[in-house]
C-alpha cells in the first residue's frame, strides 16, 4: 500500500494532495491549524486578508486538477475579468485601451478559494487531514526520505511515507531538515525591493453593477523613484478589496487619512472617489517582508521520496499575482510525472526539476520589474540595467494601444506563454516601431467602461480603440 504525506493544508498542499490521490493509495495532509469549515480567514495565512488573483494559466491548471472547481467558484460569486478588456488598467507607461486579449483573471477572496478547493479535494476518500499537528523533522537519510516526525496534542510519533511533499510556505523548515539528513544547505536567491502591501475590504455602494470592472494601477520601475500602485478589485458578496503597494521608500501608510490620500495620488483620483462611496468592511492591514525568494532545491541531490512545492520552493512579492497560479501549475506537473513514471527511482528529482522550470518563468517576470526599483537588495546578479529599463518602458508604452503587443505581454504574465514569445520578429518590430496612436488620457480610459455606472462621472467621450494588430 503506497502512502504520501503532504505538509501544509493551504492551497499548494491541497492541490498537491489532489495530484497524488490518483496514483497513491493513501494521502495524509498534515496541518498545524484547525481548518475552517466555512470560507473564513485562517491563522496561519497572514496574507489571506489581502487581494488574491488567479491568472488564466492557474485557472486552467486548477480545472485540470479539479474538474468543475472554477464553475463552483463562479457560482459562489467569484468574478472573471479580461485583461485589459475587463478592468480599467494603467500600465507603467500609461492608461490602456480596452482591447480583447486571451488573458483573464479569476477574482475572489482567498478564504472562498481555499474553502471551495478544500471541499472538493477532501471528497476524495484517499485523502485525510491531521489538523493541529506540527511537523518536527524528516525521517530517513540523504538518499531517501521515509516519513516525517510529527507532534500532536503533546504526543510525538512518526508517519511513514513513500513520498513527503513540503507545501508549508515561505517559513518552511525544509532547508534545516535536509541539512540534518546530511545534505548541503540549499541555495536561496533573494531580490528584495522592500514591497509593502496595505489592504482594506469595503462593502460596495448601492447600485454597483455586477460587472463592475475594478481599477488596476501598476508600478513603474526604472525611474529612480519608488514604485507605487493600487488595485481595487470586485469580490464575492458585494464587496471590494483595495490593495495599495509601494517599494522601499514609497510604502503606503496605514492610517485612515494617509491610506485615502495614497489612493487619491495614483495618477487619477478615481479609486479614492470610489471608496469614498463605499463602506469600510474591515481594518487597514499591512503585509511586509515579502521579497522575491526562491530556494534551489533542484540544485541539490534531492533524496528519493521528498519534494518541495509552492511558496516553500519559490515565493514572489504579491504585486505580480502569480503565486497561486504557479502552485496550481506545479501540482499539475506533479500529477503528470506520476502518470508517466509513478513512484520510481528518480521521480523526486524529475518533479523538482519540473517545478523549478515552472518557477523560473514567474521568477524572471517578477525580477525584471523589481530589479528596476530603487534600493533593491539582492544576493544574485541583477541584469539589464538602463537599457533593459528603457526597453521595458517601450514595451509597456506600445502595449497601451497595440493589440498584438499587449496580448503577448499578458499571455506571458498570465503564465500561458513562455517569455520567448516576446522575442519573435513581429513582436520586436512592433516594439521598435513604437506607439502608433496618442496615449489615452485618464478620462478617455475611464469612459471606455460604462460598467462603472453612476459611481463615476467623466467628461470625455470614449476614443476609438482601433489599433494596429
Amino acid at each position: 500500500m503506497s502512502r504520501a504525506v503532504v505538509l501544509g493544508g493551504g492551497l499548494a498542499g491541497m492541490l498537491a494532495a489532489a495530484a497524488l490521490a490518483r496514483a497513491v493509495d493513501e494521502v495524509t495532509v498534515v496541518e498545524r491549524d484547525q481548518l475552517p469549515t466555512e470560507p473564513q480567514p485562517r491563522k496561519g495565512l497572514p496574507q489571506g486578508h489581502h487581494s488574491h488573483i488567479l491568472m488564466r494559466g492557474g485557472v486552467e491548471a486548477l480545472d485540470q486538477l479539479l474538474p468543475g472547481v472554477t464553475d463552483r467558484l463562479y457560482a459562489a460569486g467569484a468574478k472573471r475579468r479580461g485583461l485589459p478588456s475587463g478592468a480599467l488598467a494603467r500600465g507603467p507607461e500609461g492608461w490602456m485601451e480596452r482591447l480583447d486579449t486571451d488573458a483573464y483573471l479569476l477574482l475572489c477572496s482567498r478564504e472562498l478559494l481555499d474553502h471551495v478547493v478544500r471541499e472538493q479535494v477532501l471528497r476524495e476518500e484517499r485523502i485525510g487531514v491531521r489538523e493541529g499537528t506540527r511537523v518536527t523533522g524528516l525521517v530517513g537519510d540523504a538518499d531517501r526520505v521515509t516519513g516525517v516526525r510529527i507532534e500532536q496534542g503533546g504526543a510525538e510519533r512518526t508517519l511513514d511515507a513513500d513520498l513527503v511533499v513540503d507545501a508549508t510556505g515561505r517559513a518552511t523548515s525544509a532547508p534545516k531538515w535536509l541539512v540534518d539528513l546530511g545534505l548541503p544547505q540549499v541555495r536561496e536567491d533573494v531580490v528584495d525591493a522592500g514591497i509593502v502591501y496595505v489592504s482594506r475590504w469595503f462593502t460596495a455602494p448601492p447600485g454597483t453593477r455586477d460587472d463592475f470592472p475594478g481599477v488596476m494601477i501598476q508600478m513603474q520601475a526604472g525611474t529612480g523613484r519608488p514604485g507605487q500602485g493600487a488595485g481595487l478589485l470586485p469580490m464575492e458578496n458585494g464587496r471590494w478589496i483595495l490593495s495599495l503597494f509601494g517599494s522601499r521608500g514609497g510604502e503606503p501608510p496605514t492610517d485612515e487619512e494617509g491610506f485615502a490620500q495614497f489612493a487619491r495620488e495614483r495618477h487619477h483620483p478615481i479609486i479614492a472617489d470610489l471608496i469614498a462611496q463605499a463602506r469600510p468592511a474591515g481594518p487597514i492591514r499591512a503585509y511586509r517582508s515579502i521579497p522575491d525568494q526562491r530556494r534551489r532545491f533542484e540544485k541539490l541531490p534531492v533524496p528519493e521520496g521528498f519534494l518541495v512545492i509552492g511558496d516553500a520552493a519559490q515565493a514572489l512579492n504579491p504585486v505580480h499575482g502569480t503565486g497561486m497560479s504557479v502552485a496550481a501549475q506545479c501540482a499539475l506537473a506533479l500529477r503528470t510525472e506520476l502518470d508517466v513514471r509513478g513512484l520510481r527511482p528518480g521521480f523526486s528529482r524529475n518533479v523538482q526539476a519540473a517545478i523549478a522550470k515552472i518557477n523560473q518563468g514567474a521568477w524572471q517576470i517578477a525580477v525584471n520589474t523589481d530589479q528596476g526599483l530603487p534600493h533593491v537588495r539582492a544576493n544574485v546578479p541583477l541584469r539589464g540595467g538602463a537599457f533593459a529599463n528603457k526597453m521595458a518602458a517601450r514595451v509597456a508604452r506600445t502595449g497601451c494601444g497595440n493589440r498584438m503587443v499587449i496580448n503577448t505581454v499578458f499571455n506571458v504574465a498570465s503564465l500561458c506563454a513562455p517569455m520567448t514569445r516576446m522575442m519573435t520578429p513581429a513582436f520586436l518590430w512592433a516594439v521598435l516601431r513604437g506607439p502608433r496612436t496618442p496615449a489615452l488620457t485618464a478620462e478617455q480610459a475611464i469612459a471606455q467602461f460604462p460598467e462603472f455606472g453612476d459611481l463615476v462621472k467623466v467628461d470625455a467621450a470614449p476614443r476609438s480603440t482601433a489599433s494596429p494588430a
